[in-house]
């Protein structure tokens, strides 16, 4: 295809500065899942913007932090292996909290990276001028950072002007996905995201970091109904209780909530069944990491 551009874009960036919403608002559905706790996103999801002339493909990775086990191990390489081999890296900082340590060491590891950096300052919705031009005034200090562009991932604020600028640093190449492909993730790997996700949203500070979603089994009736399977696995007992919630309450929210997701995604009635396992301390076994996708 002659003149058509096409190329990978990183998105980077510390835990909870807003990564997936942009993707999901560039690519105009939801691919990755958002929510307030940081470190939602453990894998590297992969988002699709097909337009007119060119294709961004957008990775989503998770937000970068100190590890504290096996799986934030896992989710550190994740984001730093994302930066090899793009046409251009994204690095996104939070406007209202600044840049912290977290980001200055992003930033150390972004001074060696080959591709073009593009920093975005989100939630300028919510934060001050002077937030923003503290954020500016650092980001300016790095030679390697070619373009600091202000935005709201939450509104769409700026976008364009983002897009325009990634758009510049495509090159000459294939349309990697058809037109209206979103995403490289499984349907299957979708579904286990949403449950998580309204986990999340749902359940107490103290539960979700150590909750991992396994899909069981998956199986479409004649009627055209999703029959859905899954496994909710936490690392203690008493959060086995607090998923479960008083008569199982809280299971079933969690499920009807996810399955409205489902349904939408799957273009289809879904009965969906939950069960809630405990793995003992499963953020440190590579076995159970590698059965619920994190390999």
């Amino acid at each position: 295809m002659t003149g058509y551009l096409s190329g990978f874009v990183t998105i980077i960036g510390s835990p909870n500065v807003g990564k997936s919403t942009l993707m999901n608002r560039l690519v105009g559905q939801k691919v990755s899942i958002v929510s307030e706790r940081a470190q939602t996103t453990r894998n590297r999801v992969m988002g699709v913007v097909s337009r007119k002339g060119y294709q961004i493909v957008f990775l989503d990775t998770p937000g970068v932090t100190m590890p504290k086990n096996r799986l934030g191990e896992y989710m550190l390489k994740v984001a730093y292996d994302s930066l090899n081999e793009v046409e251009a890296v994204l690095f996104m900082v939070d406007a209202v909290a600044g840049i912290r340590e977290k980001d200055e060491a992003i930033i150390e590891k972004l001074r060696t990276a080959k591709a073009p950096v593009i920093a975005a300052i989100n939630k300028a919705d919510i934060a001050t001028l002077d937030h923003i031009e503290i954020a500016r005034e650092r980001l300016e200090k790095e030679d390697f950072i070619q373009d600091i562009i202000k935005i709201s991932a939450e509104e769409g604020r700026g976008l364009d002007k983002l897009e325009a600028a990634l758009k510049e640093r495509l090159v000459e190449g294939p349309q990697y996905f058809p037109e209206d492909m979103v995403t490289d993730q499984p349907e299957r790997v979708i579904c286990c995201e949403m449950i998580r996700e309204k986990a999340l949203m749902l359940l107490k500070e103290e539960v979700p970091h150590g909750i991992g979603v396994g899909i069981d089994k998956m199986q479409l009736r004649e009627d055209g109904m999703y029959d859905i399977w899954a496994t909710i696995y936490c690392e203690r007992d008493g959060h086995k209780g607090i998923i479960i919630g008083k008569q199982g309450r809280m299971l079933k929210r969690i499920g009807t909530e996810a399955r409205k997701d489902m349904e939408w995604l799957l273009g289809t009635r879904v009965n969906l069944q939950l069960w809630v396992k405990v793995k003992n301390d499963w953020r440190n076994s590579t076995s159970v990491m590698k059965e619920l996708g994190y390999e």
